[in-house]
């Protein structure tokens, strides 16, 4: 897995090249700003891009911004963001492209070694990470008309695990259920969000999708 890395903060860039060489991945590239971050991505043709949300020169939406460049660049590139601060903005640029290959932690996260790797394959394997504590945030938010509003308090767990990136089984073991009933309840989630059987679209994702969104 090659991986560039995009963080202002020394201490933390270097911290995390450091981590990851040490588990095996090869970190390309290690910058603190969008231009050179995106110089690398052109260069280097990365699998993975870890990118703060905030940034020089104004450390407001600069690394989003160029995350959603460095996607359009390069297409299948997976990101993981990285920011101090539950972000309700990060997704909407993000996620125009679609919630696979695509994370979102807390920095925080970065120091629960074991987490943060599993949600970094996760990412680069095509799937969604996204931090518990954000997930809870977002349904927080969630506005009263929204379609998510027709699922049970269950389906929603269900949904909110599955936007953590979760599959069937680990579900199953989070809710203290059956497969069988995660099975039940994301046919359920499905049926009630308007994703027939034979839409295109990744159904798993695409509810994801619809989750994130609802929140802006």
């Amino acid at each position: 897995m090659r991986i560039v890395i995009a963080e202002d903060d020394p201490l933390l860039r270097e911290g995390l090249a450091l981590l990851l060489r040490a588990e095996g991945l090869d970190v390309v590239a290690t910058t603190d700003s969008p231009e050179p971050f995106l110089e690398a991505v052109e260069k280097h043709q990365p699998d993975v891009a870890i990118v703060d949300v905030r940034m020089p020169p104004t450390h407001t939406d600069e690394g989003i911004v160029a995350a959603v460049e460095a996607r359009r660049r390069r297409p299948g590139l997976a990101v993981l963001v990285l920011s101090a601060y539950v972000e309700q903005a990060f997704a909407t640029d993000l996620l125009a492209g679609g919630a696979a290959k695509l994370g979102y932690l807390l920095k925080e996260r970065v120091g629960r070694v074991e987490e943060f790797l599993v949600a970094l394959h996760r990412v680069a394997d095509g799937g969604t990470a996204i931090d518990p504590e954000v997930v809870g945030l977002l349904l927080a938010r969630q506005r009263p008309e929204s379609s998510l509003a027709r699922l049970s308090p269950r389906e929603r767990d269900v949904l909110a695990l599955m936007a953590e990136g979760l599959g069937n089984t680990a579900i199953a073991e989070k809710l203290v259920v059956t497969e069988g009933a995660v099975h039940k309840h994301i046919r359920s989630i499905f049926a009630k969000l308007d994703l027939p059987p034979d839409d295109r679209a990744d159904r798993r994702v695409t509810a994801v999708l619809r989750y994130l969104e609802a929140a802006r």
